[in-house]
């Protein structure tokens, strides 16, 4: 242990900007964050951290962080309340809604915020118990594409794939710039290792020269939003050529004739221009990564939210798929997940539920945000009446401001749980503040590597600020003041206490099954059972980890050997419970599981294990691609806005005070020097970017590492600040991006937003 480790107010963490979650060490005075570096002894980070996490005092410590429940007044103002008030106030609300109109009429946004996961497996129980399935998230913003084409490929859409880049021969980065946006551990450690290597080859197929294009063996300036075209080409290519891997196909997949009999027809050469690219080049790409000993892909939302963004998820596994680059090192691979945050919804066909409204269907159990506003803005009988909002701002996030705007007004009922006064608390008629990430026990459910996975269960290193709760005691009093479950469960407290004392007796999982047994009801409240059982027998306060009890016998049980192999010792029920007891006293995270790679067969959820390649929904988008001519650039927009770009300093909407940056303080719009030239503007000048939705002010920044046409705008900015403790004056910072962008422009089986193809017109100020 390091001696800083040893001081008083030296504590472990982890960052909460982004999925890899990385371990910190921060010093604590006086209840800021100070000195925060990499934390050496996290097993995933090894000390490894980018520059945003040093600001995370400006996510515990900022003017705008709420202190008390709070009830909108007549006036739109808003007065302090008890816990008490609100809770009644909220629980007879849902009550009435519900008995009135039927559970369908609520819904729930969120509850899952990066890195603030528990609460959203504590919501899951309170969603159940009040008999709604419709759950809207930014996963299903981004991913329920990439989740469909899992689902069809592996046969559950919580399959789900990780890259073993460290080991890969020849990487393709696709739609991502993870020098910036990370998304894989140690990502700029990585890339620069891939960078040195003359043995290893680096591709990235991105319309901008970014920062990991500039470290690429091979940039593919790939023309925006023809990315299908592209790697429809590459498949092409493989398979006209006869590259793909005949012995890995006939062992592992199905369907490979169709597919093969598809891409027999694909004009390579046509789809090669039309992305703006010559042929030598897609064929050395394609080559390359077919002849390759290992070889893996990693995409992200610069294809996953851009035109054709679910046929581009099912193109680029297919890439890695014929070629045999599946289950095994140095490949792409499936992995395991510890709490699942990803399910699988059945179909229509099979009996899956829709909206009432939009009739649209889950994807992974979740709902896309882009149909919500039309859910609740209509005068249909079954429309939502009730919005739980936790940990989420989709009135600033979620696509079509205006549209967001005009729904909510609608609602009878708008409750938001968060730490901060967002766009969507301002709102809403009852707001509920809960703890910091770094006041309560937390963990993040992304548990996305392969062969080694890990978890990290984050202890509080501060006080609570305020009146505020954690977000599972919020949830256990609502139900209780709907009548749902008691006050207390004082027999099963009792045997959980005895149980955590001997846990080897197996008392307390029969104790439970038999309270069940008796009143089925609670079955769907379980997770906050355990939290006002388990959870008030855990040490130091850490009810909120109870869920981690039953998740590591879950999981203990489903994957002993690779739980094995990380050192725990014990057979069937005290392996579980070495694991949730090695959980528990780790303050700097620990490896989980540690697979073979032989074991990912056992991972896909098709008879036999077997790979469905063909997917017959794909194989006609395909079809509709070459009849597709359309473009999107007009006279009255001829410019192409991706309105999200990830760069040095701006994140999720955790960073509320502008200060944070020491860069970028307003979101410029970046633009190539000729088409600043021929708009007559300069550098750091202001313009107006106008979608068909409205228009935005925005400052300029001329980079040369655009494409001519191509221009773009960070995410994390348009936000409401204080900037006046005395005043209390609102303030916003940068571009509110998505009044630009339109939930009707999307993907037509995901809804997944084209974040990333916004056509727009840039003219100077007057």
């Amino acid at each position: 242990m390091t001696e800083s480790k040893n001081l008083k107010n030296s504590h472990t963490s982890a960052c909460i900007l982004c999925s890899i979650n990385c371990g910190i060490e921060i010093n604590v005075v006086d209840g800021a964050l100070k000195n925060i570096k990499g934390d050496s002894e996290n097993p995933k980070s090894n000390g490894y951290l980018c520059q945003k996490a040093g600001r995370l005092d400006y996510y515990q410590n900022h003017k705008g962080r709420l202190l008390h429940p709070m009830q909108k007044k007549e006036d739109g103002s808003f007065e302090d309340i008890t816990w008490d008030k609100a809770i009644g106030d909220i629980a007879r609300k849902l009550k009435h809604i519900k008995k009135t109109y039927g559970s369908h009429a609520i819904a729930f946004y969120g509850g899952g915020g990066q890195g603030n996961h528990l609460n959203q497996a504590y919501s899951s129980s309170f969603r159940a118990a009040l008999g709604t399935p419709y759950l809207y998230t930014a996963l299903a913003q981004e991913k329920t594409g990439d989740f469909w084409v899992n689902g069809k490929l592996f046969g559950k859409q919580s399959c789900h794939i990780s890259e073993d880049i460290e080991h890969s021969d020849y990487v393709l980065f696709i739609g991502t710039n993870p020098w910036q946006s990370h998304g894989f551990p140690q990502a700029r450690k990585v890339l620069r290792e891939l960078a040195k290597d003359p043995d290893r080859t680096m591709v990235v197929i991105d319309p901008r020269r970014t920062q990991t294009a500039a470290l690429a063996d091979i940039h593919v300036p790939v023309k925006p939003g023809t990315d299908a075209y592209l790697l429809a080409a590459l498949v092409a290519i493989i398979l006209q050529e006869g590259l793909e891997d005949s012995t890995f196909i006939n062992r592992h997949t199905v369907g490979f004739e169709e597919v093969k009999r598809v891409f027999k027809n694909i004009p390579i050469k046509k789809y090669v221009a039309k992305a703006g690219l010559s042929l030598p080049l897609a064929q050395k790409v394609a080559r390359g990564f077919a002849n390759a000993k290992r070889a893996s892909v990693r995409v992200d939302l610069g294809i996953q939210q851009n035109l054709h963004s679910t046929l581009n998820s099912y193109l680029e596994k297919l890439l890695f798929l014929i070629t045999g680059n599946f289950g095994k090192k140095g490949s792409n691979n499936l992995h395991t997940q510890f709490v699942p945050i990803v399910g699988h919804s059945k179909t229509p066909e099979e009996g899956g539920i829709v909206t009432r409204v939009t009739g649209m269907h889950a994807i992974s159990n979740f709902y896309p945000p882009n149909i919500l506003p039309k859910e609740i803005d209509t005068n249909h009988p079954e429309r939502i009446r009730a919005l739980v909002v936790d940990s989420s701002d989709p009135l600033l996030t979620a696509a079509d401001t205006n549209a967001y705007r005009k729904a909510f007004e609608k609602l009878e009922l708008l409750v938001v749980i968060d730490v901060a006064h967002t766009e969507t608390a301002s709102m809403a008629h009852y707001v509920l503040p809960a703890a910091s990430q770094f006041e309560k026990w937390e963990a993040t459910f992304f548990t996305l590597e392969f062969p080694v996975n890990h978890f990290h269960l984050r202890h509080p290193i501060v006080d609570p600020k305020g009146d505020t709760l954690a977000e599972p005691e919020i949830y256990r009093r609502l139900l209780v003041a709907m009548d749902m479950i008691p006050n207390r469960f004082p027999l099963l407290e009792k045997i959980a206490k005895f149980h955590l004392r001997y846990p080897a007796a197996g008392v307390f999982l029969i104790a439970l099954k038999v309270a069940l047994a008796i009143s089925p009801k609670y079955a769907k409240s379980l997770l906050i059972i355990l939290y006002a059982t388990v959870g008030k027998a855990l040490p130091r306060g850490a009810g909120s980890a109870a869920l981690l009890w039953g998740a590591s016998h879950q999981y203990a049980k489903r994957y002993r050997k690779a739980v094995l192999r990380t050192g725990l010792k014990g057979k069937g029920f005290r392996l579980g419970e070495a694991l949730f007891k090695h959980i528990l006293k780790s303050k700097s995270g620990i490896i989980l599981s540690k697979h073979t790679y032989d074991e990912v067969w056992q991972l896909i959820q098709h008879p036999h294990q077997k790979i469905h390649l063909e997917i017959p929904e794909m194989a006609k988008m395909l079809e509709q691609l070459k009849e597709n001519e359309n473009e999107l650039v007009t006279d009255e927009f001829p410019f192409i806005l991706a309105a999200g770009e990830r760069r040095a300093y701006n994140a999720n909407q955790i960073f509320r005070d502008p200060a944070w940056r020491k860069k970028d303080r307003e979101g410029v719009l970046k633009i190539h020097p000729e088409d600043a030239k021929k708009i007559g503007i300069s550098n750091t000048e202001q313009l107006w970017c106008t979608s068909a939705k409205a228009s935005v002010k925005v400052y300029i920044e001329i980079d040369d590492a655009m494409p001519r046409g191509f221009v773009s705008l960070p995410h994390g900015y348009g936000f409401e600040y204080i900037d006046d403790e005395n005043t209390q004056m609102r303030k916003q910072n940068g571009p509110k991006i998505n009044v630009l962008t339109s939930a009707s422009h999307c993907d037509p089986i995901a809804k997944t937003p084209y974040h990333k193809y916004v056509p727009v017109n840039l003219v100077p100020l007057k």
